[in-house]
């Protein structure tokens, strides 16, 4: 007897849904063009030509994921901001380099594909492009049937952004007495979210309605916030010393990652406000304020140090440039202490 033929589609796999994603996804794609691409969407390889205005371009590479979020995104069908967490967490990694992001490419991975929901992440994906100032020029969607559970995906990304040679931040120039800015968070960002799940289950039966003015779930998934066009404003009116993004290890093992040697950053418990997201979680999970600061951004998503003699303009130039700027501190010398220290 000869077996009935067997289809890409009766394995698992709609090759239909796949090109109907990428029509999709290509007008979202379209709004995030910029100056350097070649070819995008579509090939089997995205074509970026760096721009000219750069004499000695150094290219600066970042990639991420988005971490135990996605089982929130997945149980709370709240999938549209998930990509913009995704590009963010790696465009602001880049960006603490001192570079200017260029192009970001993602890989969409699922046991069976699910249109509306992948274009819905891929959406907040090209929204996270369009907000930071770079190309969605490229991914990858795998449907791999027996991989994962249905109604569930994984997400990774990566973005390339580029910085003149001779403005490299490294850290290298920061000293004592130079002062430490902090910018808001808008929330949890993409960190921590293994501890955010577990006071969840805690809590359950007794979750807030909403925390800081915003509906409880809004407020625990809202999107890593994009620092690129504020900071890229500052860099281009000032010099910064140093820039770091807070995201896992917190402002206590961050902060540390840009200063030299024998240096150390004072922050003074209390210069930025304590909002009602995390005066829950860490009341929540019953934890000092050493665990908060060491699992979560608590409140300031990217730190910022500048000389004393320009600190007062270029916070004022962040906070044109729409960010919430706090002086949490300044630099100093380490002594026999920590790295860091809140006190």
């Amino acid at each position: 007897m000869t077996p009935s033929p067997l289809s890409y589609k009766d394995a698992g796999v709609d090759i239909d849904a796949g090109d109907a994603l990428v029509e999709r996804i290509k007008p979202l794609a379209k709004k995030t063009l910029r100056e350097g691409v070649l070819a995008g969407i579509g090939g089997f390889g995205a074509l970026f030509e760096v721009p000219k205005r750069y004499r000695e371009p150094v290219l600066v590479s970042g990639t991420d994921g988005v971490g135990t979020k996605l089982r929130l995104a997945f149980e709370w069908n709240m999938h549209d901001t998930v990509g913009i967490d995704l590009v963010a967490m790696s465009v602001n990694d880049v960006l603490v380099q001192g570079a200017e992001p260029l192009f970001f490419l993602d890989y969409f991975a699922c046991g069976k594909l699910d249109v509306e929901v992948a274009a819905a992440v891929v959406g907040g994906i090209a929204r996270g492009c369009e907000l930071s100032g770079c190309a969605l020029i490229g991914g990858e969607t795998a449907e791999m049937p027996g991989m994962y559970p249905d109604g569930e995906y994984d997400l990774a990304g990566f973005a390339v952004g580029v910085v003149e040679k001779s403005k490299i931040l490294s850290g290298a120039q920061v000293k004592a007495g130079d002062v430490v800015l902090g910018l808001a968070s808008s929330g949890v960002h993409s960190n921590g979210f293994s501890l955010v799940r577990k006071c969840i289950d805690r809590a359950a039966g007794s979750l807030p309605t909403t925390l800081d003015g915003k509906p409880f779930r809004e407020a625990i998934m809202a999107p890593t916030r994009l620092y690129v066009k504020s900071v890229l404003a500052l860099l281009a009116q000032h010099p910064v010393k140093a820039l770091a993004h807070i995201t896992g290890g917190g402002l206590l093992e961050n902060i540390p990652r840009v200063l030299p040697e024998g240096l150390a950053a004072r922050l003074k418990k209390g210069s930025w406000p304590r909002s009602e997201l995390f005066a829950w979680l860490q009341g929540t999970a019953a934890i000092d304020d050493h665990e908060m600061n060491r699992t979560f951004n608590n409140g300031i998503g990217m730190v910022v140090v500048v000389d004393a003699a320009i600190a007062q303009a270029a916070a004022a130039l962040l906070r044109q440039a729409g960010e919430t700027v706090h002086v949490v501190g300044a630099i100093a010398a380490r002594g026999a202490g920590p790295t860091v220290v809140i006190a």
